[in-house]
């Protein structure tokens, strides 16, 4: 196990649909220079069969960085890994989790829960070609599986093929009857389990997912002796409350920089986005939960959300948006 990203595993960002794109990555960096940050969910098949390797696009300043793929072809998977390591990244991670419909007509996914043995062989192939570390996202479950008997059963299956981190999202996933949204809320979350899983298998890096809104909430359960707490929309929605005090809480560092100045420092990095074609929108989508809590933080939201989408829209509107914020000089 590479101790360098298992330290940085105490705190992750989900790998989120729509959501988690590079220009995201770079924002969050900015804020904390210790979390492991992860991509969206790439596809092995859109990496080797549709060559769309821009997907694996990333800036260096990201790292600690994962890259997350989703598949369940042993052989794509492995060229894939290979792709990922190839490109730079930290840890290449399984997708054993996700429960849309797209992903179960693909077998990849929270579908996998029901194959272990497969996720064994995916997972053993692409530790083969892969120098990054090679890890396993899962739910505790799916559909009628009783979670303490198909959880461990999976763990142990995936960790005989050389696997030594797994991150549990603590709910059973329902492929029928529940939308991916409703997925993410209804089934109960069951935290117990996760720990016991820990207790159970003291040799594996196991983090916790799912229903984690702080680091109030995040903190007892590595005080508990979980090893790692991913968080997924709060850290988007209120990325500072989170992220600006991880370094310090989490691992000891030293505070992070002011928002202001976290808006100061994205300016360079637009200009180059916008220089290269790009759109500002494209990068201030991510950034609309800054202020989030703070006098004026509505303004800024609506100020960015009318004027962003722009064509000529560039750096001079983030800092006009910037004026909404009393404190912000």
């Amino acid at each position: 196990m590479d101790k360098a990203i298992s330290q940085s595993a105490r705190l992750s960002v989900a790998p989120m649909m729509d959501w988690t794109d590079r220009h995201c990555r770079y924002f969050h960096r900015l804020i904390s220079g210790e979390t492991l940050l992860y991509t969206e969910m790439v596809t092995a098949p859109a990496l080797v069969r549709g060559g769309a390797l821009h997907l694996l696009d990333y800036s260096p300043e990201e790292h600690p960085v994962a890259l997350q793929l989703g598949g369940s072809d042993p052989a794509e998977l492995r060229q894939a890994a290979r792709m990922g390591s190839e490109a730079g990244y930290d840890e290449v991670n399984l997708n054993v989790g996700c429960p849309s419909d797209r992903v179960q007509s693909g077998c990849f996914g929270a579908i996998l829960m029901t194959r272990p043995e497969l996720v064994a062989d995916c997972v053993s192939q692409m530790q083969a070609e892969c120098a990054a570390e090679v890890t396993v996202k899962c739910r505790i479950g799916v559909d009628e599986q009783i979670p303490e008997d198909v959880l461990p059963a999976f763990i142990e299956t995936v960790a005989a093929a050389g696997v030594t981190r797994f991150t549990i999202h603590a709910r059973k996933a329902w492929l029928d009857g529940l939308s991916p949204k409703e997925n993410r809320d209804i089934p109960p979350l069951d935290y117990p389990l996760v720990h016991k899983m820990k207790a159970a298998y003291p040799h594996l890096h196991i983090s916790i997912n799912g229903g984690i809104a702080s680091l109030d909430d995040a903190e007892p359960h590595l005080d508990q002796g979980l090893d790692g707490v991913m968080i997924g929309r709060a850290a988007y929605h209120q990325p500072y409350d989170i992220l600006g005090a991880a370094d310090q809480r989490i691992y000891g560092g030293v505070h992070a920089l002011t928002r202001t100045m976290i808006v100061e420092k994205m300016l360079p990095y637009i200009e180059t986005h916008l220089t290269a074609g790009g759109r500002l929108n494209q990068i201030t989508r991510h950034m609309l939960g800054l202020f989030a809590g703070q006098p004026g933080a509505r303004q800024w939201r609506r100020y960015l959300s009318e004027n962003a989408h722009v064509s000529n829209a560039g750096p001079e509107t983030l800092l006009e948006a910037l004026k909404r914020i009393p404190d912000a000089a």
